[in-house]
């Protein structure tokens, strides 16, 4: 029975299978949804793979796809700027296909047409993924709250050595208006490409075993292609940087897109030359805070000594006067019965007497007075002017005394010549 069945080619079952497909209701501008896979390009033409999986990552159906070159060049444009980066591997896509069926290569599908708005959302949601992944973990502001060294001098850069932005960033670094010296080191990564990822984390390894070196690290990168941004979505690039105890600066030179990285990083930057000038700034800013504490200090010194000089010269306009007062405390005065006493020295013979030679030693022969002496007595010590004071007295009443007595010798001669017979 088998002999008299006449069998086809397969050369014609695969042309009567691409009839089929051809004409079948349903199978051309189809819009479908899958994901990425194997994505390369040769002479202007774009290979994939689309993947439909489960949630637990298993493929439940595969198809091979192109996009001919005259299609490709339109449609990369478009979606780059849409998403703020280039059709890859591992992108969820909405895609227009018509269903090819070719002899020798078997079935695939044409991509005709992209829908970019879908591969957004689709970043959004796992960027938002991560995000909260982090934060559920505890580590998305730890990089954040992390203290800044009040002077961020050593500073480790991750870049690529050839790359413009890092050329950028030594030149402002170095080269500041304000002559202040950095000590940078770079720990080399692609920043671009498959390896980036893996790169950057190797080289914050490096960074972390050698701590106590530097003050904060900056991951800089500047003239790459705004498509190569997918890699700074990544969680394990994204933890590493959350949990490094060091301060980091991002600055990756893309503007219009945040990524992961930016939330994460203590400081996120638009260009390598944001990343110096913001470096260079605090810099200058803790220098102006320790000549703002210099000035403060130099002035209250001053005040201080001014105000204890002040001190020091009213002690020593008070020493005189203790020292007087002390030494009068310390000898006794002499009271009116002392000058009475003297008073009556000075009222005998021999007492007039000795004020005779006294006077007699203060006149020059020929009874001109001696000169006297150019000095105030008011600022005599107090014992002298005690004593020169009941002298004094003492003169005076020996001389009312004598002028007394003389006035009574007259009277009584006159009385004497004016009785007699």
């Amino acid at each position: 029975m088998i002999r008299n069945i006449e069998p086809i080619s397969l050369v014609e079952l695969n042309r009567r299978i691409a009839g089929a497909l051809a004409v079948a209701p349903g199978l051309n501008r189809q819009w479908i949804t899958a994901e990425t896979s194997d994505l390369r390009c040769s002479a202007g033409h774009c290979y994939m793979e689309l993947v439909q999986k489960n949630d637990t990552g298993t493929p439940l159906a595969k198809a091979r796809a192109v996009i001919w070159a005259s299609t490709y060049a339109g449609l990369r444009e478009r979606f780059l700027m849409a998403t703020g980066v280039a059709l890859a591997s591992d992108m969820k896509v909405m895609v227009q296909v018509n269903v090819n069926y070719h002899p020798v290569y078997g079935m695939s599908l044409v991509i005709n047409d992209i829908d970019p708005d879908y591969t957004v959302g689709d970043l959004a949601r796992r960027r938002n993924a991560i995000i909260m992944r982090l934060r559920a973990e505890g580590v998305f502001d730890l990089n954040r709250t992390l203290p800044w060294s009040p002077v961020p001098q050593r500073v480790a850069v991750v870049s690529a050595r050839g790359a413009a932005g890092y050329g950028d960033f030594v030149r402002h670094l170095h080269g500041n208006a304000y002559g202040l010296r950095f000590h940078t080191e770079l720990f080399e990564s692609a920043m671009q490409g498959e390896r980036t990822v893996q790169g950057i984390i190797d080289a914050l390894e490096k960074i972390a075993a050698r701590e106590n070196e530097f003050d904060c690290v900056a991951i800089i990168r500047g003239g790459g292609a705004v498509s190569e941004l997918a890699a700074f979505d990544n969680y394990d690039l994204a933890a590493n940087v959350a949990q490094f105890p060091l301060p980091v600066i991002v600055g990756i030179g893309h503007d219009r897109d945040t990524t992961v990285l930016d939330y994460v990083a203590a400081r996120r930057v638009k260009t390598p030359t944001a990343a110096a000038e913001f470096l260079v700034a605090s810099l200058a800013s803790a220098l102006e805070r320790v000549a703002s504490l210099a000035r403060s200090v130099q002035a209250s010194v001053v005040e201080l000594v001014g105000a204890r000089k002040q001190q020091l010269a009213y002690y020593r306009g008070q020493i005189p006067a203790l020292a007087r007062a002390a030494i009068d405390r310390q000898r006794p005065t002499h009271s009116t019965t002392d000058c009475g006493k003297r008073e009556k020295r000075h009222s005998t013979p021999a007492g007039k007497a000795r004020g005779n030679r006294r006077t007699s030693r203060r006149t020059r022969p020929g009874g001109h007075p001696a000169p006297r002496l150019l000095y105030n007595p008011s600022k005599r010590p107090r014992r002298y002017r005690q004593r020169i004071t009941c002298r004094r007295n003492n003169n005076n009443n020996n001389f009312r005394k004598r002028q007394s007595r003389n006035q009574h010798n007259r009277w009584n001669h006159l009385n004497r010549h004016t009785t007699r017979p």
